[in-house]
């Protein structure tokens, strides 16, 4: 990822804060301008919305071929999550071996390393899932 975007979604990343509609009530990650729900424009509509952090496994695959930058982790776990607030997050799993995922394990948003910027060493950090 581009640095430029990289920090613009830094707020996101670190703190998991998305939208509400105040029109509909709709919780949306990453923020969005216009609701997708009932098509309201973000004018005094859309608020920002801290995320709680918790949430449960709604599916997974355990990555054993991964890409070079991954190739020290594997085999990994990606899934997605669905949080409290009803919204459907992808991310790591970390802190749990593979055999003990299940659908439906209460998990928590963890700020973690995702990666380093090549030769300037710049690290990138954001959210990743632990069990509760």
């Amino acid at each position: 990822m581009a640095n430029p975007r990289y920090w613009r979604e830094n707020p996101s990343r670190y703190n998991l804060i998305g939208k509400r509609c105040e029109n509909c009530g709709t919780v949306h990650f990453p923020p969005r301008e216009i609701c997708p729900k009932c098509r309201r424009k973000s004018i005094g509509k859309m608020k920002s919305h801290k995320l709680s952090g918790r949430g449960k496994v709604y599916s997974f695959t355990i990555v054993h071929e991964p890409m070079p930058d991954f190739s020290l982790m594997k085999p990994y776990i990606m899934a997605m999550v669905e949080m409290e607030e009803g919204v459907r997050l992808t991310g790591q799993i970390v802190d749990c071996e593979p055999a003990r995922l299940s659908i439906g394990m209460e998990v928590e948003a963890t700020l973690r390393k995702l990666g380093q910027e090549g030769s300037s060493g710049i690290i990138r950090y954001g959210y990743k899932f632990r069990p509760r």
